[in-house]
């Protein structure tokens, strides 16, 4: 099966952190956060925990 995320290990971005933060404000959830971001649930979750971000856990 070929891996679903392709940009695996990549540097996180100024852009990209910015819309991280901008979307959790707002209270979305991680899944549909590392869909906008094309990244990995958990690299969105890692990022958020060690910027002090609060992600919603809706499913």
């Amino acid at each position: 099966m070929k891996d679903k995320f392709e940009r695996h290990k990549q540097p996180w971005t100024a852009a990209e952190i910015d819309k991280l933060h901008a979307l959790a404000k707002k209270g979305m959830a991680l899944k549909a956060i590392a869909k906008a971001l094309t990244r990995s649930e958990e690299s969105v979750k890692t990022r958020a925990k060690a910027d002090g971000l609060s992600i919603a856990k809706l499913h």
